[in-house]
């Protein structure tokens, strides 16, 4: 039985910067949540939320971001214990990468270019004058279209489609299902009928991308449909048309962003929003889950509800949406009282008149 490999903490502070507190000596042999973590086990502590959860854990070692005195094992002091966690599991507990090859089952078009190092499996297909970068992995089903683009150190899972002419740059991540480059949604309508807009532009995704499973990405009908550097976007997302997203932003699950609109860098979207065509949404905007999106929103709001308003005002305004059926028979009593109050009135009124 072949020993998992361990390091010190020594070794593991040193590489993220850590202030260690505890036994230098300490070995760790695996990174794990504070429920499953074992005594070989390193875990992490994002707040002191978690303290009660980690006061329980039986880790060999924390990160956290202050030392905890009543936390009585090995500790690593960092600013940011999830990001320093994440480089530490990306580093030393991570497979490395070992390049397979090209099989021999793969379709190839004509004047293909495939860079070194790659890792290219069974029954994939790579259509005319595609390029595939240094340590490209494709795992079976595959398919890269005419002249598309692979950047380096990009993974594609199995059954994800780059039709033609689209380009994805370095260390971008695409999960299965996922489709780049399908057509646009346009057409034009004449005498009832629907007449097919030919969408003839590509589709860009920059450096440093992740895309979910099962996501779609448009191309553009003239133009790019862009993905900018950083960003990662959920299972289940559509990006329509001539949509440009910005630097680093998260889409969360099943987002559908409608085609032309535009989002600028660290926008937060929440699950199951809908935003419209030909808008645009500024820097560091948050989207509450659910909401619909009709208007441009301004840098660095956050806004909820259909149509989306502002979040202060949204919150004001639940508490009164399940009163609404009480207000609504309020208001019917008010306007039977005021009709009651007015026909007394008018009689009053008459009577005078008959007595003068």
């Amino acid at each position: 039985m072949v020993e998992p490999l361990s390091f010190t903490l020594t070794l593991i502070g040193e590489f993220v910067g850590a202030e260690l507190h505890g036994a230098a000596d300490a070995r760790i042999s695996g990174v794990s949540s504070l429920e499953l973590a074992g005594d070989g086990d390193l875990a992490y502590v994002a707040s002191d939320r978690f303290l009660k959860t980690a006061l329980a854990s039986q880790a060999g070692a924390f990160v956290v971001s202050r030392p905890i005195e009543t936390l009585k094992k090995p500790q690593l002091v960092v600013a940011n214990p999830a990001y320093s966690f994440a480089l530490i599991a990306q580093r030393f507990f991570t497979a490395r990468y070992i390049p397979r090859g090209v099989a021999a089952e793969v379709v190839r078009g004509q004047d293909i270019q495939i860079g070194p190092e790659v890792s290219i499996w069974s029954f994939v297909t790579l259509d005319d004058r595609a390029r595939i970068g240094a340590r490209v992995t494709l795992y079976p089903g595959v398919f890269i279209g005419a002249d598309s683009v692979i950047g380096d150190d990009s993974i594609l899972y199995p059954n994800v489609v780059v039709r033609e002419g689209c380009r994805v740059g370095a260390r971008v991540i695409i999960h299965s299902g996922t489709v780049i480059g399908s057509d646009g949604f346009g057409y034009a309508q004449h005498q009832g009928r629907h007449q097919k807009i030919p969408q003839l532009g590509g589709v860009t995704i920059e450096d440093d991308v992740e895309l979910g499973a099962n996501v779609t990405v448009d191309r553009a009908t003239f133009g790019q449909t862009v993905i900018k550097r950083g960003t990662k976007i959920d299972n289940l997302v559509q990006v329509a048309h001539n949509v440009v997203v910005g630097e680093d932003n998260i889409l969360v699950a099943q987002v559908g962003i409608a085609g032309s609109t535009s989002l600028g860098h660290h926008v937060v979207v929440g699950g199951q929003a809908g935003l419209s065509d030909h808008i645009h949404i500024g820097d560091q905007v948050m989207i509450a889950a659910r909401s619909g999106v009709a208007r441009d929103v301004e840098s660095k709001q956050i806004v909820s509800g259909t149509p989306a308003i502002p979040h202060t005002e949204w919150l004001r305004l639940q508490p009164l949406l399940t009163r609404l059926p009480e207000f609504r028979q309020q208001l019917r009593e008010f306007e039977s009282r005021l009709q009651s109050l007015e026909s007394a009135a008018k009689a009053k009124s008459k009577k005078k008149k008959r007595l003068r």
